[in-house]
Parts: C-alpha cells; structure tokens; sequence
C-alpha cells in the first residue's frame, strides 16, 4: 500500500463541527487548538451525542489562534447564543486544554478504505488524520502499529467504539439510528483507531506516510 495522508481536521470546540486543514503540528497534546473549548451544563460537559443540533455549528480558530464559532468569538454573546439554541438555555461555553478534554487519546486516525466501506460521509467519525491508499478494512490489524510521516510517530492504541453522533448528518442534522446499528453489524461496533503522538512533528496533506506493524501482526500477514 502507497499511503498517504489524504485529511486532516481540528475542532476548535468540542462536539461542534470542525476545519480542514492543509498542514498541523503533531505534538503530545495533539494537534494545538483541538478541543480547546467545550459546551457545558449543570450537569456537565454537554454533546452532540444529546443535543445534535450542536453539529450544526462549526468551530474554527483564527489567525491569532482564538477559537471562534460561526465566525464569532467563542467568548462572545453571539457566539453563546448560537449554542444555547442548540444545547439549552443553561449551557455555556468553557475553556479548557487539558489531556481530559479528549475522550480517548488526543488523537483519531480514520482511513479512506474503512470509511468507503462505511459508505458515509467521513464526518460522521470526527476523525483528526484521514490516511488514504489503505486497502479496504486493513486498519482492523492496525492496533499497535506505528504511523511514520516526516519527523512525526504516531502510535496506533486500539480501535474506537462509536457513539450516536455519527447516526447525524452532517449537512442536514437529520438523525438515522441504524447507522450505528450498521456500524455494531459489520464493524463490531468500532471504526477508526484512537491514536498518541510518539514524536511531535509537522505534517500536511499529501506527506507520504509509513506503516509499522506489530511484528505479531507482521507474522499474522
């Protein structure tokens, strides 16, 4: 397999939709400005897992670094409006860049072979790295490979168990509860792989991308 990285993505405000990118730094933090802002009740930290509407609303950062919703300073009362019609009148806006803003790990690789396979809008997986070039369900024997891309090494944890945000769409916000239950049938309920950074370093689409395998895994091919 010739891979690739085909996509990258950051999302400034967690649970909001996100931005593309052409180029991130890879750090032991992930990629800076990841969920560095996220939406809360009095119950706690609040998702589209719940209140979907929230995709509805992308998060970007601008030239300063400032996370901004639809064009709007997180902090601003545009931007809390915006979400308090989504989530609920008692929500707020929250700053926030420690390791327990992530849910897993500060990063998640997705590739192009499970998401043709998955046959819907890669959106939908919330992934950080898209690698393209991978040849059908291959990232399933991933687990504990590495990825080499330039001066960066990312390490490949385990595959992840998918929740309800990705039964939304995410042009439309309309919700479809057997995509998840197509996900448990021919996924066993996991899709993309949960992933840390070994060494921090830069990459963009398009950089060439090298595989190491477990060697069990290596053996097992």
């Amino acid at each position: 397999m010739n891979l690739f990285v085909e996509q990258l993505w950051r999302y400034p405000v967690k649970t909001l939709a996100g931005e593309r990118l052409e180029t991130a730094e890879l750090t032991e933090n992930g990629i800076p400005g990841d969920r560095i802002v996220h939406v809360r009740g009095p119950e706690g930290v609040r998702t589209s897992r719940r209140q979907h509407h929230l995709l509805g609303l992308h998060g970007t950062l601008d030239p300063t670094g400032r996370p901004l919703i639809d064009g709007h300073a997180w902090d601003s009362q545009e931007a809390l409006a915006l979400v308090q019609a989504a989530a609920g009148d008692d929500a707020e806006l929250v700053a926030f860049d420690g390791l327990a803003r992530f849910d897993i790990l500060p990063l998640l690789v997705a590739t192009d072979g499970a998401v043709a396979e998955f046959g819907r809008d890669v959106r939908r997986l919330r992934p950080n790295i898209v690698i393209g070039g991978v040849e059908g369900l291959a990232e399933r024997q991933w687990e504990g490979a590495q990825l080499r891309i330039g001066d960066a090494v990312v390490w490949l944890d385990s595959l992840r168990g998918r929740c309800p945000m990705t039964t939304v769409d995410p042009d439309t916000l309309e919700r479809d509860p057997d995509v998840l239950k197509d996900i448990g049938r021919r996924f066993r309920g996991r899709i993309a792989l949960n992933a840390d950074v070994l060494r921090p370093g830069t990459v963009s689409v398009g950089d060439a991308v090298k595989l190491v395998l477990p060697v069990a895994a290596e053996i097992d091919a």
